[in-house]
């Protein structure tokens, strides 16, 4: 019976993608809107965690020197994150039927040099970010602007249909898939084949695998593995950030970070410090691109 099920939603869901690409791509944007609005008005536990997280983050953020000033409450930083997340799916179909060149070749690209001159050093690199922007589409790029295939690490569909769907796009525009559930050692052999990999490592994680940080004037469990993979195999840190301007995506590769040579606990969690201050100011400047919807603040002492 649950095949059947799982059957039936990967069908739905692949109807539903032929149905949006096949849309006008001038009209993206507003029925992107709308899917958001949508959404916003019927999840209602994911908007309920998405305004709690902004209402609790606002006074520090607009204190922040990196924020833009552009909105008022937390209710419009979630409406408008909704409708970010609309018009991402919308692309994302797009994407997945072939259509997404477009997407991609009209992206402005900053920073380009500070990937290559990591890519350089010869030990692969180590792209971090966060779920920013349309970080599908960021992940999906690269091949065209990097001219390199990247592995991202990625947690696998519950339905093998959907999660067939999901790996024949990635795989389509030239990236390939770590399951995160047992991802050390595949992202080691990357690395030590001069490739690279992209890690998204804004969710809370456990305290096994974490270091506790202060993100947007809370605690919070930020992932430890890229400082650890970093140390053991000499892999620059490339920061990455994606975020919508408008119709066109903006894509910003960060100048290498440096990591603090302690490899204590201490020093582990000060180079994790640092490399969560660069999603903060991403945050603060692009408050209405990043994921507001998940638990980020869970497990570390703080009201969610």
């Amino acid at each position: 019976m649950k095949k059947i099920i799982w059957l039936a939603q990967a069908t739905l869901f692949y109807l539903f993608t032929m149905f949006v690409a096949a849309l006008p791509r001038s009209q993206s944007s507003r029925i992107g809107k709308n899917i958001g609005r949508f959404l916003f008005n019927i999840l209602h536990s994911r908007r309920t965690i998405a305004i709690d997280n902004i209402r609790q983050a606002l006074p520090y953020m607009k204190a922040h020197p990196s924020w833009t000033g552009t909105f008022e409450t937390a209710e419009e930083i979630a409406l408008a994150t909704f409708m970010n997340l609309g018009i991402s799916i919308v692309e994302i179909c797009r994407l997945y039927h072939g259509k997404g060149d477009v997407l991609i070749d009209s992206m402005t690209v900053n920073g380009l040099d500070n990937f290559k001159h990591a890519k350089e050093k010869g030990n692969g690199v180590l792209c971090v970010s966060g779920h920013c922007g349309n970080w599908e589409l960021i992940s999906l790029s690269f091949k065209q602007h990097l001219d390199e295939n990247v592995w991202a690490i990625a947690r696998k569909q519950k339905n093998p249909y959907l999660e067939t769907i999901v790996e024949k796009m990635r795989m389509g525009y030239g990236n390939k898939v770590i399951d995160n559930k047992a991802a050390l050692r595949p992202i080691l052999s990357v690395l030590k084949g001069k490739g690279v990999i992209g890690m998204l490592t804004d969710q809370a994680v456990f305290e096994d695998n974490g270091a506790l940080i202060e993100f947007l004037g809370r605690r919070a469990w930020a992932n430890k593995a890229p400082v650890v993979i970093a140390h053991k195999t000499r892999a620059p840190i490339v920061p990455v950030f994606g975020y919508r301007d408008n119709d066109r995506h903006v894509l910003t590769f960060l100048p290498e970070y440096t990591l603090c040579g302690d490899l204590s606990e201490d020093g582990v969690r000060r180079d994790i410090q640092a490399l969560s201050n660069y999603l903060e100011e991403f945050v603060c400047a692009h408050p209405a691109d990043w994921y507001w919807v998940h638990r980020r603040w869970k497990r570390a002492g703080e009201q969610i």
